[in-house]
């Protein structure tokens, strides 16, 4: 893989990363749904959190879909990697 291309994507998943992070983040914090940088943060991530919470709904209260998403994007990142260092 061309190394550009593979910082670029490693770069666009670990601000992926971020913004789930951030999201977590908000998640703890009284939603403000008018403020932009929140709509933002919802918009980048929901497409990547609504297809884990339909298969992993909330446990108790504690939605681990998250987790899940982060975990997912770390075994990308170790794939883009590990492609570049072969």
């Amino acid at each position: 893989m061309n190394p550009a291309i593979a910082t670029v994507f490693l770069v666009f998943l670990w601000t992926l990363v971020g913004f789930v992070i951030v999201r977590a983040i908000l998640s703890w914090a009284p939603n403000r749904p008018n403020n932009e940088f929140v709509r933002l943060v919802y918009r980048v991530t929901d497409p990547l959190m609504e297809p884990v919470r339909r298969i992993l709904p909330p446990l108790g209260g504690l939605d681990l879909s998250g987790i899940a998403v982060i975990v997912i994007l770390q075994v990308m990142i170790a794939v883009v990697n590990r492609v570049n260092a072969g």
